[in-house]
């Protein structure tokens, strides 16, 4: 599993802009199994998305797909984690 934190590196009228287009790249990777939560950080100064990926190598592949990440408007840090434990 990952952790993934969006650091975004533009405006938020900016960041709006590509909104729709972003829900529609995660709306993709749910429906395939990949995305399991997603928010908005607060203060919004980017987002958090928990994945799952074969390896990193192609959670790359996935996070190379996502307009934030086409239009250079956001950064993405990965975090590998080993859940022990959920409700």
């Amino acid at each position: 599993m990952y952790l993934l934190f969006l650091h975004y590196k533009k405006d938020l009228q900016v960041i709006d802009s590509y909104i729709p287009d972003h829900t529609k790249y995660l709306q993709k990777y749910y429906d395939l199994g990949n995305f399991l939560l997603s928010g908005r950080r607060i203060p919004r100064t980017g987002g958090v998305i928990i994945a799952i990926a074969e390896n990193e190598e192609a959670l790359l592949a996935i996070i190379k797909e996502d307009p934030f990440c086409i239009y250079d408007v956001a950064e993405y840090e990965i975090i590998p984690f080993i859940a022990s434990m959920t409700t």
